[in-house]
């Protein structure tokens, strides 16, 4: 039961390691990275950090865990890959679970990581390379006909579509219509509560299930603990301890000393005879016959 319990355990922990480190493997994969938003003409949209009207690019974190940009190349050539160098070892370049990054396309990069150093004026073609400057993570060919303070882009995140958008969201979801919440759209699905009741119903009675399972399981083990092991009390035969299961040998050898003991006569002091009665009553040691002889000499 203790090697079940230690496996069992073990390999609890491996299993978190396992996840542990693929969700690390994950946190630094870049692949996940994608452009969502572009905006060529900036006329009286929106400011960098400087508070100056240029040109931006979007990048969404389609992953459900934080993937770090720093690293990678932005390049509107892709004859030169390697053109932008995103640094690394700033925690500004980490972009949380689906979520937004911002570029300003101004080419001053001495403002900044986040600012670039090429234009989107005359650009036909924006890529975005992996660390190595070799694997290209995605791209997007921009439209001849750029409408100022109107952002090209995915309608929605999973949209693999570009089009103009009627609204600019640096930073932000692209799809600001209302939506049903996730509370609404079930009501409409089981709008007598039915499917919630069974479902409830399920889950509290697979809960106490699995509780009484490993209550139970912890209380054999813990009572296992507490109780010592039963050991052998040894046997006391005369001057000699045994255990319970003892040899044939030694048994017949216990034997012949009782009864050698029980057969023979022992003087209880030291300073007493013992005599015992014969059956005759006379000794022929003692008897005339044997001592006389007819003719005396």
């Amino acid at each position: 039961m203790q090697r079940r319990i230690d496996h069992f355990l073990s390999g609890i922990a491996a299993l978190i390691l396992i996840v542990a480190g693929t969700n690390l493997v994950k946190a630094q994969n870049a692949g996940d990275l994608k452009f969502n938003e572009i905006l060529v003409l900036n006329d009286s949209s929106s400011v960098d950090d400087f508070g100056v009207h240029t040109a931006w690019i979007e990048i969404f974190n389609s992953a459900y865990n934080t993937v770090n940009i720093g690293g990678c190349y932005l390049t509107d050539d892709l004859g030169n890959p390697t053109k932008y160098w995103i640094p690394t070892g700033d925690p500004a370049t980490k972009i949380s679970s689906r979520n937004y990054m911002v570029f300003w396309a101004d080419d001053k990069p001495t403002r900044g990581i986040f600012h670039l150093n090429f234009h989107l004026k005359d650009a036909k073609t924006i890529a975005l390379f992996d660390a190595s400057g070799k694997t290209l993570i995605d791209k997007v060919e921009l439209p001849a006909d750029h409408k100022a303070d109107v952002t090209y882009g995915r309608p929605t995140n999973e949209s693999q579509n570009w089009v103009y958008l009627e609204k600019s969201t640096p930073g932000a979801n692209n799809d600001y219509t209302k939506k049903k919440s996730a509370g609404e759209s079930f009501v409409e699905m089981d709008p007598f509560g039915i499917g919630m009741t069974m479902i409830a119903m399920f889950v509290v009675f697979s809960a106490l299930t699995i509780l009484f399972i490993i209550y139970k399981n912890m209380g054999r083990f813990f009572i296992r603990k507490a109780i010592p092991k039963k050991e052998k009390m040894p046997v006391m035969v005369g001057n000699i301890a045994k255990d319970e299961e003892m040899s044939g040998e030694v048994n017949a050898a216990i034997a012949l000393a009782l009864y050698l003991y029980q057969s023979e006569l022992h003087d209880e002091e030291n300073t007493v005879l013992t005599i015992q009665k014969v059956s005759r009553n006379y000794s022929p040691w003692s008897s005339k016959i044997y001592t006389l002889r007819k003719s005396p000499r």
